[in-house]
């Protein structure tokens, strides 16, 4: 029997936005058009649009063709199905924003990394365009492979024209956080072929997602176009998070010095970097005897007096009293920049940016002068944080990241800076369960943050609870009141099971295509038995035992798993025996970047291969699996035999229960089943994503 094969997109981030009827139905629709008319372009385009889910009674034909004229100024230009995707999914950003918005994220959440790319509502701004090019200028220019290329001309194209190969973002992303990409995985040879430079610009998407970038609505192809608006929204998130890094406690523990004694130091470290630049502006400002507080870095730093108070306090020997006695606000900021500059503060906005209000620019520029001189005390009490972490403290906080970059991933509402704190209002747990299981949460029953009542915090924790277990996850020893109060240990367990639901709904979608209905669903042992399968069959010797084989650590199995799927991706001239810890790490880090450059969406880091975290290890592998098996949805010699369920299976699942507190029994056939769809640590969902949000099934009670 031929399984059916659903609609396949190109770019996975894309193909996960919509399930495969919704797919189905888009195609039939585009198809009939493009039948009819000869072929589809934004002349005849809206018409179509006009009646989609999201967009009939709310936008106009005209104001349709109005939007995608920004993306195709030419009228004639041919609309292929993909960009008919994206430009669908980028106009339901815009009307949803138009409405003020849907679904949750609360007021204290942080909205600077999800505002760009998400709702695409800006016109293209020259002065961030010119701020963006001179921060690449600066940060770049005595790079080996760009330095020819720069320094960009800020006035032009260049910077477009030069991210179509996908090297110069890879870069950025790097200098944002080093080490993030493997160098040796970037194509980087003078002439690239359209094949090299879409590996360069997965790379480049996959590796945003695992430093905290949203990039729900962009692809690959928007790299390669040179989408204006895209780039430059994509390019705004790695600056930031450049910028913000060091605004934390983990990083500066000096910042301790901004809080009461009494502040629970979970809830100080669960601020967002936007939260705590804030925090520490107004802190300076009070010194200095400024009597407003700054609640934003546009309305509230317009007229520049907030600006000379707070390099008052911070370098009175380059802000003379004079400062604070013009009238004029563009003198005022002409003047505050300059003082600015004393402290090696590069200028990136000018005084018009300043009196108009640029929130991106103004955030980059109070960023900039706490790098320089951020006026903490080197004295702290509290500078032991980061000294007396114990191992199982790194390995949870390495779990947490991995997690928070996921969720983030998923194109939720709310944007999660710390997941411990984050999901103790239970609203972003039902925002993720709403992603991979569309449809199991009663919004109704739900509460919105800011939740002022701790009653309405439990109703919405019980009911996670309650939808995990009708999911039949493993969840024994938890209750609603365990989210509520933060055990660390127990969130980590519940989101384990989460990831591992995602990814299996992903495996046995694929698996139901090429098969029909045939078997039972896949579990542990059917992910390492496919890798060690499929290595064999390559005519390789290396296997790995279980998930948590200690050989695994020198990384060179999963080198040649990716090369046997991807038989060009690994260059072995640059891949180490991993003998020595150096090496092994070496490898891991390649892996991580040759999985992501083929298409993998996967946060976890060099220490988790090299250490062999067995939930890092099973969320690769399984990874590396839905990759290849999506690329051949018909070839049924890819998908592993079913065998009798293995004690490794149990063994493995009962091992990361009892590990994450969770349960210490032995899962039963259907938490079997859970304990695959951990794997990917993300592949955007594809049937699973619910592109309803939250609102549209009634948030409840709001505020309560």
């Amino acid at each position: 029997m031929s399984g059916f094969v659903g609609v396949v997109v190109s770019d996975p981030s894309l193909q996960g936005q919509f399930t495969q009827v919704e797919l189905r139905s888009l195609k039939a629709k585009f198809v009939s058009l493009k039948r009819d008319s000869g072929h589809v372009t934004t002349k005849n385009l809206p018409g179509l649009m006009k009646k989609l889910r999201g967009l009939n009674e709310v936008v106009s034909e005209e104001e349709i063709a109005a939007f995608l004229s920004e993306s195709y100024p030419d009228s004639d230009q041919e609309i292929e199905f993909e960009s008919f995707l994206r430009a669908y999914l980028n106009l339901q950003a815009r009307v949803s924003a138009k409405q003020g918005g849907a679904g949750g994220g609360g007021g204290g959440k942080s909205s600077f990394l999800k505002s760009t790319i998400t709702t695409l509502l800006h016109n293209l701004n020259q002065a961030e365009k010119s701020s963006y090019v001179a921060h690449i200028n600066t940060y770049l220019r005595e790079d080996p492979f760009l330095k020819k290329y720069l320094p960009i001309d800020p006035s032009g194209n260049q910077l477009f024209d030069l991210i179509r190969d996908g090297v110069l973002l890879c870069k950025l992303i790097n200098v944002a956080v080093p080490g993030t990409i493997d160098e040796r995985a970037i194509n980087k040879k003078r002439v690239l072929n359209p094949w090299e430079r879409n590996e360069n610009h997965t790379l480049c998407l996959n590796s945003a997602k695992a430093i905290g970038c949203t990039v729900v609505n962009i692809g690959t192809q928007d790299l390669v176009e040179g989408r204006p608006h895209l780039i430059l929204g994509l390019i705004s998130q790695i600056i930031k998070i450049q910028l913000l890094a060091d605004l934390n406690l983990k990083k500066t523990p000096q910042l301790v010095e901004l809080f009461d004694d009494s502040k629970d130091i979970d809830e100080v470290l669960s601020l967002s970097p936007e939260k705590m630049l804030l925090r520490w502006m107004n802190h300076h400002l009070k010194k200095a005897g400024y009597k407003k507080t700054v609640n934003n870095f546009s309305s509230d730093v317009k007229d520049g007096e907030a600006y000379a108070y707070l390099l008052k306090a911070l370098a009175p020997e380059h802000s003379p009293e004079t400062t604070l006695d013009i009238k004029d606000p563009n003198e005022r900021a002409k003047l505050v920049l300059e003082q600015a500059e004393k402290l090696d503060c590069k200028r990136y906005l000018t005084p018009k940016d300043i009196t108009e209000g640029s929130a991106n620019l103004n955030l980059a520029f109070v960023a900039q002068i706490f790098q320089h001189r951020n006026g903490l005390t080197s004295d702290t009490k509290q500078v032991t944080l980061s000294q007396t972490a114990t191992r199982d403290d790194v390995l949870l906080s390495r779990e947490e990241r991995a997690f928070r970059m996921w969720i983030n991933s998923l194109g939720v509402e709310s944007y999660v800076n710390n997941v411990f704190e984050d999901v103790r209002n239970g609203w972003v747990l039902l925002e993720v369960l709403d992603k991979v299981s569309p449809g199991s949460v009663n919004w109704k029953l739900a509460t919105k943050p800011p939740i002022k009542l701790p009653f309405r915090k439990l109703e919405n924790c019980n009911q996670v609870v309650k939808i995990g277990k009708q999911l039949k996850f493993s969840l024994v020893n938890l209750a609603g009141n365990d989210i509520v109060q933060g055990n660390k240990k127990l969130i980590v367990a519940l989101l384990w099971q989460l990831m591992r639901f995602n990814i299996l709904q992903l495996l046995n979608k694929l698996r139901f295509h090429s098969q029909g209905a045939q078997g039972k669903e896949i579990s542990d042992a059917d992910i390492l038995d496919w890798a060690n399968s499929k290595v064999k069959a390559s005519g390789r010797t290396s296997r790995m035992e279980s998930f948590k084989d200690k050989s695994l650590s020198n990384g060179l199995f999963f080198l040649e798993l990716l090369s046997t799927v991807q038989p060009r991706v690994v260059n072995w001239k640059v891949v180490t025996k991993g003998e020595a810890d150096e090496d092994k790490k070496l490898n891991a880090t390649y892996i991580i970047s040759i999985a992501r450059k083929i298409g993998c969406s996967v946060f976890l880091l060099p220490e988790d291969i090299v250490e062999v975290n067995q939930k890092m290890i099973l969320t690769l592998t399984a990874s590396i699996m839905y990759w290849s098996l999506q690329r051949q949805p018909q070839s049924q010699s890819e998908m592993p035999e079913q065998s009798e369920p293995s004690s490794m299976t149990s063994d493995a699942a009962s091992d990361i229960a009892s590990e994450d507190g969770a349960s210490t029994t032995a899962p039963s056939e259907s938490e079997e089943v859970n304990s695959l769809s951990d794997s990917i640590s993300n592949l955007t969902m594809d049937d699973a994503t619910s592109n309803a949000p939250p609102a549209e099934n009634g948030n409840g009670v709001e505020g309560s």
